[in-house]
């Protein structure tokens, strides 16, 4: 019930932003006012079993990249920045910007979430160690990183595109990995 719950809450907030009530959402999901509230105590808590459940995903998936031996290093990294979570289409920035107004502690921890990686930036450094990566100052590679991977939550410009996110992030990948200059140019 509680992942029916989160769908239904996630749906209202794709309608109608976060300018919708618990009665709304009861009606949505065809149960009882009392029913929602024996899952979740409010609107506040259903915003944070999805944000757990998105960052909880997000470090199960990278973890296991990780520890798979059968990846290469740079594989483990393009992996690692592609990994995208089950509620993804929670995080665009318009739904960020009214989360920021009405749930602002949330918000902090999701925009924390979208500018710290420090299990890429573990791998990253592991790659100059190993000299597969070009000596950089790697906060400015994680920088650069991080705000090509968020601009995927512009989904305005990804559906005009006609571009999925998971597309845009393999050519945002491609691109800082192994550049945009042809192998051979003229």
């Amino acid at each position: 019930m509680k992942a029916r719950i989160m769908k239904g809450f996630l749906e209202e907030v794709h309608e109608k932003s976060m300018k919708f009530t618990m009665d709304d959402l009861a009606k949505r999901l065809g149960i009882s006012k009392r029913t929602l509230y024996e899952h979740f105590s409010s609107k506040t808590d259903i915003l944070d079993a999805i944000i757990d459940s998105t960052l909880n995903e997000f470090d199960e998936k990278t973890e296991m990249i990780i520890q798979d031996p059968e990846l290469s290093l740079l594989e483990k990294i393009k992996k690692v920045i592609t990994v995208i979570p089950k509620y993804n289409d929670f995080y665009n920035w318009q739904i960020l910007d009214q989360m920021k107004k009405s749930h602002p502690a949330q918000w902090e921890r999701v925009n924390s979430a979208l500018n710290e990686w420090d299990d890429l930036r573990k791998l990253i450094e592991q790659g100059i160690r190993e000299g597969l990566i070009v000596e950089q100052n790697v906060s400015l590679l994680m920088k650069l990183i991080i705000d090509a991977t968020n601009s995927t939550m512009d989904r305005q410009f990804f559906y005009e595109n006609s571009i999925t996110v998971t597309e845009a992030l393999d050519s945002i990948v491609d691109i800082l990995l192994f550049g945009f200059i042809t192998k051979n140019p003229k």
